[in-house]
């Protein structure tokens, strides 16, 4: 049996018509084991911390000040929650899809080509009957016969085939699905632009369309279109590199089961990391870049 390798994230059921994929169910798992965390941890904050909420504010403080060496002391307090948010999901959604389960937890399904096949051969039959009882047609009698038996030596080959089923795993790493990392590369652009609208009005809107002459306007739509690079950027990157190690797991895993993937996973755990930290570090950079281009905008004009 091969490893299940799967680009793309499986379905697995459909609710009012939406499908829910097992990388979406993984979401929606980590979602509910933050909002747990969260709950837990702030549910008896005091002012002499105990031991676990000494940990958390730490944690929590450091990452405060890391994102305030970029974006300032100004500007840190509204930019933290989006970015500190990005950061921990992004880190729980990364290791997630190395908790053991995650891909190799599912179940094995009859492809329904298999019935398709089978309700194709006895469509066939039926025409055949049909046409031997027309006695007028002898000639195409004897072409449909030569055309059916190689329609049912094909039916019967696709449905051995299909027999074998398919197998589909319950769980998979969210950001190891381009849906998830498109959306949360999305979320980060629209950021941008929302917190470069509210600090700095119309003067934001400029960077885009500036009509004072062609030179402006020409870097205008350079703009414009970097902003969309950015979501291509944001998606592709942290989809690669998590998709890779996950790919990268899975062949060592089955290669050799014991020993051998322990330093990979290792390794992985702390690409995990970097790859949130990549993620939120650069989104803070953006975010500062947004709320400071109204001064070099009125200096480049003068």
């Amino acid at each position: 049996m091969s490893p299940h390798i799967s680009l793309s994230a499986e379905t697995l059921t459909y609710v009012m018509g939406l499908p829910i994929t097992n990388s979406l169910l993984t979401t929606w798992l980590v979602m509910l084991l933050l909002i747990l965390m969260t709950y837990f941890v702030t549910r008896k904050i005091t002012l002499i911390p105990g031991r676990m909420q000494s940990v958390v504010e730490i944690l929590i403080d450091g990452l405060y000040s890391l994102f305030a060496s970029i974006v300032g002391k100004d500007n840190i307090r509204q930019f933290f929650p989006i970015l500190g948010s990005i950061f921990i999901f992004v880190l729980f959604a990364n290791w997630s899809g190395l908790i053991p389960g995650v891909g190799t937890i599912g179940f094995f399904h009859e492809s329904e080509t298999k019935h398709a096949f089978i309700q194709s051969a006895n469509a066939s039959e039926v025409i055949a009957q049909e046409e031997h009882v027309e006695e007028a047609v002898e000639t195409e009698l004897l072409e449909g016969e030569a055309v059916l038996e190689t329609e049912h030596e094909t039916a019967t080959e696709e449905v051995a085939k299909a027999e074998h089923g398919g197998f589909t795993p319950l769980f998979r790493g969210p950001t190891a699905d381009l849906n998830t990392t498109l959306a949360l590369a999305i979320v980060a652009v629209v950021s941008f632009q929302y917190f470069g609208l509210k600090q700095l009005g119309f003067g934001y809107v400029h960077k885009f369309l500036n009509f004072s002459n062609p030179i402006y306007f020409f870097l205008g739509l350079l703009e414009i279109v970097s902003e969309f690079a950015k979501i291509i950027s944001f998606a592709f990157r942290l989809f690669g590199n998590v998709f890779a190690g996950e790919v990268l797991l899975t062949v060592i895993a089955f290669l050799m089961p014991i020993i051998a993937p322990l330093p990979f996973l290792g390794l992985e755990l702390f690409v995990g990391m970097i790859q949130a930290l990549v993620f939120s570090m650069l989104s803070a950079v953006f975010l500062n870049t947004a709320v400071s281009m109204h001064g070099e905008s009125e200096h480049a004009a003068h």
